[in-house]
């Protein structure tokens, strides 16, 4: 009974057993296949299609090397109008924005008081005058009269002085009138200098003091960059160098030329004033932001764009490509510059004619297979004339 049943038990156990070892086997062969697929699918994946414009050749270059300047524009001629004579402001008409004139009168100051002044200070020399005629003819008078002996040569004496002190309170007399008349032009208040008003500081019918500010006026023809340099930025600054300013509203940039070198240090900072005349533009403001760069010489050297140089590793490197695969090159960054319009660097340790990866590309994992998409065939061409160059 015990040999029926194990003998039925092997009976039906045995084909379970082949038929589990079939299936495993199969499926063991299905996911062989389906890796074998994969890591083709991978191999064909990891190629990187590059355009012609993502490399660029590694070659000698002229640098136009450069230093970041920014500040607020100035103009090089500007005028705060004061109150020369206090009392009630007259005639101020003009605004800010008006233009005016040099010497053109834009206020004045009450005249009634300075004009009495001055007719006081005439009478008084008109005054003295008539003392001096008075005082001249007792010296002749007293002249004959020694001459005849009739007085002592003292009294002589004592009439020329009385002449010489007349002579000398019609002088200060005569000085006391160029005062006053002074005091009364300057209740004339003109314009010092040809511009813009730029500010009014006082009303019609305000009393003003003496160096009460008026108006300001300001020339925006002539306008300079006020630019702050850190002492080793300011060695290679001379004066003549050209910079290209970018002016806070303005679309198009704006040429400026280094004018003069401030010869000292500013206090605390330690920094070095540089004023660079800006060439005239419409719509140039005094106050306006400027920035840009100024142009301090040249260098030939190795170079390649700076968003190719790449800092993710403890040294810099470019990427390169080589018989169809991304290489990984250190490099040493030297100098700076602008060339062909575009930030370059120079770089120890690449030959020359070097395929550089361009910053657009992005990291790639060195070993990287590259290949290059084919230009677009122009219209009216096949693509076998595409291909044979006709």
């Amino acid at each position: 009974m015990n040999a029926r049943l194990v003998k039925w038990l092997v009976l039906l156990v045995l084909p379970a057993l082949v038929a589990a070892g079939a299936w495993r086997a199969w499926t063991a062969r299905q996911a062989q296949q389906e890796a074998i697929a994969l890591a083709s699918a991978a191999r064909e994946q990891s190629v990187v299609e590059l355009a012609a414009t993502d490399v660029v050749t590694a070659q000698q270059r002229q640098l136009a090397q450069g230093l970041p300047i920014s500040g607020s524009l100035k103009a090089v001629n500007s005028a705060l109008v004061k109150a020369r004579a206090a009392g009630e402001l007259q005639g101020l008409t003009v605004r800010e924005g008006d233009t005016v004139q040099a010497g053109q009168v834009i206020a004045r100051v009450e005249p009634t008081e300075y004009q009495a002044r001055l007719r006081q200070a005439q009478d008084q020399a008109d005054a003295a005058r008539s003392q001096i005629e008075i005082a001249q003819r007792q010296w002749k008078n007293n002249q004959a009269l020694v001459d005849q002996g009739f007085i002592s040569k003292t009294a002589l004496d004592t009439s020329l002085n009385n002449l010489h002190a007349a002579q000398s309170n019609h002088q200060a007399a005569l000085a006391a009138v160029d005062v006053a008349r002074k005091s009364l032009s300057d209740t004339v208040v003109r314009a010092p200098i040809a511009g813009v008003v730029s500010q009014r500081l006082a009303q019609p019918g305000e009393r003003v003091a003496v160096e009460a500010r008026i108006v300001e006026i300001v020339d925006v023809s002539r306008l300079e960059l006020e630019a702050a340099l850190t002492p080793s930025d300011s060695v290679g600054v001379r004066v003549g160098q050209q910079a290209t300013l970018q002016v806070e509203g303005s679309g198009r940039p704006v040429q400026a030329r280094v004018a003069r070198i401030n010869p000292s240090a500013q206090p605390g900072s330690r920094s070095v004033l540089a004023y660079l005349a800006v060439e005239p533009a419409g719509g140039l403001r005094q106050g306006l932001f400027a920035q840009g760069t100024l142009n301090t010489g040249t260098t030939t050297a190795m170079a390649v764009p700076l968003t190719a140089l790449r800092t993710d590793k403890p040294a810099p490197y470019v990427q390169l490509v080589d018989n169809g695969r991304v290489v990984h090159r250190s490099v040493e960054p030297g100098v700076r510059g602008d060339a062909d319009k575009e930030t370059m660097v120079a770089v120890a340790g690449l030959a020359e004619g070097a395929m550089v990866l361009r910053g657009s590309v992005g990291p790639l994992r060195e070993g990287t297979a590259v290949r290059f998409t084919p230009p677009a065939a122009q219209p009216g061409r096949t693509a076998s004339a595409a291909k044979s160059g006709l």
